[in-house]
């Protein structure tokens, strides 16, 4: 930024000139969660697990010996990552995502779901009475979240004092 204290512009301001630059960037974490699956690799510490993997690979490379060596390089590639990806994917299984909120469960979802028809219905009809509905679902969606979570808290903090004194 800067100001241009010369310019008359028949009053007591300044005008002032700036340079904006945007810059618009996706975050990695974005960028990557819809690339490939996660595979459950702590499966591999287990003995029998990491010896039928070892084994699949071993078998599914085995299979690809006996390809000529007339195709595509890149369809060769293609046919080791399949290969690959699915005896992960048998031998390991999907890595499941951790859920960050044990207390949220299927009637919490039911809650959201009801506030996002009362916020569409808001929208398509800006009337008073959808405005009521809508900031009385909030207000219920609300006191449900916090008492399930207050609820939640409670019952840990209860675990904790039973074990604390066993």
């Amino acid at each position: 930024m800067r100001s241009f204290r010369g310019a008359d512009c028949d009053t007591d301001h300044y005008l002032v000139i700036a340079k904006v630059r945007e810059r618009l960037a996706v975050g990695k974490q974005a960028a990557q969660r819809f690339d490939r699956q996660r595979y459950n690799l702590r499966k591999l510490n287990e003995p029998e697990v990491r010896e039928q993997h070892k084994i699949e690979i071993t078998n599914m490379f085995a299979a690809l010996e006996n390809l000529n060596d007339d195709e595509d390089v890149n369809r060769i590639w293609e046919n080791i990552k399949e290969n690959i990806q699915t005896s992960a994917k048998e031998s390991l299984g999907l890595h499941e995502l951790k859920q960050n909120n044990p207390w949220f469960d299927e009637e919490c979802l039911g809650f959201l779901d009801q506030r996002k028809r009362a916020k569409i219905q808001w929208i398509q009809d800006r009337s008073q009475s959808n405005v009521d509905n809508l900031n009385k679902v909030r207000r219920e969606v609300s006191r449900h979240f916090r008492n399930k979570k207050k609820a939640y808290l409670r019952a840990k903090f209860e675990e904790f004092e039973t074990n604390n004194k066993i």
